[in-house]
């Protein structure tokens, strides 16, 4: 077991680190408060080779492999979570089963921080209910005509989103579909973002599709396969979504470490104090048992073996304990903690939003109870 990182990672790692210092954790707290979304400083982003990490170099991308997107997650996520989030290389996979075209056209910009997607797959009757698909997408033609809501919508501000939507309701699961919407597509209409607790930069919100008109040249992959493709982006999403609860986590416990060394009560820093060093010392022992688990999962999916039971993992328990580690984070700053003057409560409400996306924990203990006993032994 190598658990030593190569040169260009280290290097990629560091870069990842200073642009997150420098360019976002000056900032961050302003775009949560004006729910302000920077795009000159996304395609700053791009530019310094932040966002292609897994985009082909024929696109203008720097193709490694997800460990290192991992890394780089991991390291903007201190600077400020919701725009790590723009990182994440599912994004440009489940693009990267668009036709030849649509690639060329869309992969370089989503490298450069021109253009970004998100996913369109919750639906008002369905959260967890993955396969429960109500919206449907007929051919007409050189069209698909789609009909349905997507709520819950992550990144509402994007330039398009892999849809989901059913070509043959019959079939179930297996006649799902997945398509590139573009935001200007006819027939479809978006909401304003929703008033979340967290989140404000990259916002969700809702899609209403009338008769939207998608080109059937928008269709990514084979019709009737996208819940496949999507399923199996999500098996290692959910380690970037770990490492993006850890960046956040982890900052505020460096800022936390300098401030019990440097504040005084009773004659002594108060880090002298068991109670205040001892959730220290647990937050970054559960940070470390964290990490390793992510990287773990992108190192298993580099090698092309499974990994669902350990991403599951990563899911219900990451973000979970990275909230409590930011609560403890917010209390040992006592009041100062508690206001907006610091960056801890943004990150406590930011972090708090992914015990839901992308699966909730019952969810994935449950995705871990078959995995263990198979499922017909697990409800």
């Amino acid at each position: 077991m190598d658990f030593d990182l190569t040169d260009k990672q280290r290097s990629i790692q560091k870069k990842a680190r200073e642009f997150a210092q420098e360019e976002l954790l000056p900032h961050c707290t302003r775009w949560d408060r004006k729910s302000e979304f920077p795009r000159d400083l996304v395609r700053k982003m791009g530019e310094a080779g932040l966002l292609g990490s897994t985009v082909p170099r024929e696109y203008g991308g720097m193709e490694t492999d997800r460990v290192t997107n991992g890394l780089i997650v991991e390291e903007l996520a201190r600077g400020d979570s919701n725009l790590s989030l723009l990182a994440f290389g599912t994004l440009y996979e489940m693009v990267s089963f668009a036709p030849e075209e649509l690639r060329r056209e869309w992969a370089p910009k989503i490298a450069k921080g021109e253009r970004f997607v998100g996913i369109a797959l919750t639906e008002p009757q369905s959260g967890c209910d993955a396969a429960n698909v109500q919206t449907r997408a007929e051919r007409r033609g050189d069209v698909y005509v789609a009909n349905g809501v997507k709520n819950c919508v992550s990144i509402l501000n994007a330039d398009g989103w892999s849809l989901l939507a059913s070509t043959d309701p019959e079939a179930g699961v297996r006649g799902i579909s997945m398509f590139l919407l573009h935001r200007d597509t006819q027939g479809l209409t978006i909401s304003k973002p929703e008033s979340d607790l967290g989140g404000r930069a990259v916002p969700r919100g809702i899609l209403t599709l009338k008769d939207a008109q998608i080109p059937v040249g928008h269709l990514m992959g084979e019709e009737n396969r996208g819940f496949y493709y999507i399923m199996d982006a999500f098996d290692y999403n959910r380690a970037l979504i770990g490492l993006m609860c850890i960046g956040a986590a982890s900052q505020s416990l460096e800022e936390t470490i300098e401030y019990v060394k440097n504040r005084r009560a009773f004659g002594r820093a108060i880090s002298t104090n068991q109670g205040v060093s001892f959730p220290v010392a647990e937050a970054d022992t559960y940070l470390e048992l964290a990490r390793n688990l992510c990287f773990k999962v992108l190192w298993l999916r580099d090698n092309e073996r499974p990994h669902r039971r350990e991403t599951a993992m990563c899911k219900w328990w990451i973000p979970q304990i990275c909230v409590e580690i930011l609560h403890q984070c917010l209390l040992l700053h006592g009041h100062y903690g508690y206001s907006r003057d610091l960056p801890i409560e943004q990150r406590l409400r930011d972090v708090l939003g992914w015990e839901i996306g992308d699966g909730t924990a019952q969810i994935q203990k449950l995705i871990i109870a078959r995995e263990l006993m198979g499922r017909d032994f697990v409800g």
